[in-house]
């Protein structure tokens, strides 16, 4: 199943995708079970909305073998966690403003997975069944700063720099999945889950044993290798099998940061 969260006659209703068509729910189905309405329409034209509302955005650094590689950095012996504001959230199709007065702002297209359940010190065997589905993130980051900075916190945080969507795709194996990137068309990162580090499995079990994780918090999990600059007028597109794509314009941002 793949759902949705979409704007009709000004209210925020969701749905279910289907090939042409949304059937409209009758309520919220990470929070909790859903029906069909009955009431159905043409997908195309719909306006998206990120497709949770989560307390937070939990992100890892590292998680590839190759993007560890292209970096010249170890592969990390555990997981290295990051957080990014729900401020940061934006839907499919809205803008990424690249902030002024910086010389790098970098895509990097991943597998975000959609809390279902509390997971509080759940191990590693349990995490999966926590997770309601996948979505897509670009985890949009400020190169300069991360450099500068030594952490993540505001390379990462800027608004617009969390674009999530188009839906949550259920029954999908996270492990085993396709994940590419393309600038203007331009096919820029090409790989599969398989090269992670630690499995989202893995990385729920760890962070868990930090934080509570609530039901529709977003946890990405790492880009691959093939993460490069962003400019004014450019448009980024994130396909992952089973999910759908992932489609940005990147605009200037209007005024200096």
């Amino acid at each position: 199943m793949r759902y949705v969260r979409l704007l009709v006659a000004g209210a925020v209703r969701h749905g279910v995708l289907r090939e042409d068509t949304v059937c409209l729910l009758d309520g919220d189905p990470v929070a909790g079970p859903a029906s069909a309405t009955g009431h159905e329409f043409p997908s195309e034209g719909a306006r998206l909305l990120v497709p949770c509302t989560p307390t937070k955005i939990l992100g890892v650094g590292l998680n590839y073998r190759a993007h560890a590689r292209e970096t010249g950095k170890a592969v990390p012996d555990e997981p290295l966690l990051f957080l990014k504001p729900p401020s940061a959230l934006t839907p499919q199709g809205a803008p990424i403003f690249r902030p002024r007065g910086y010389q790098r702002t970098d895509y990097e297209g991943e597998l975000c997975a959609v809390i279902g359940r509390r997971a509080r010190r759940v191990s590693e065997a349990d995490a999966l069944a926590h997770v309601f589905g996948f979505t897509i993130l670009n985890d949009v980051t400020v190169r300069d700063l991360q450099k500068k900075d030594g952490q993540f916190t505001r390379a990462k945080g800027f608004d617009s720099f969390a674009p999530v969507g188009p839906c949550i795709a259920t029954d999908l194996d996270p492990q085993a999945l396709r994940i590419r990137t393309r600038v203007n068309g331009e096919l820029k990162q090409d790989s599969s889950t398989e090269d992670m580090v630690f499995s989202v499995a893995r990385l729920i079990a760890f962070a868990s044993r930090v934080m509570t994780l609530e039901p529709g918090d977003l946890f990405t999990t790492g880009t691959p290798h093939g993460h490069g600059p962003l400019s004014p007028g450019d448009r980024v597109e994130i396909a992952i099998e089973g999910i759908g794509v992932l489609s940005n314009p990147v605009l200037e941002a209007p005024h200096e940061d």
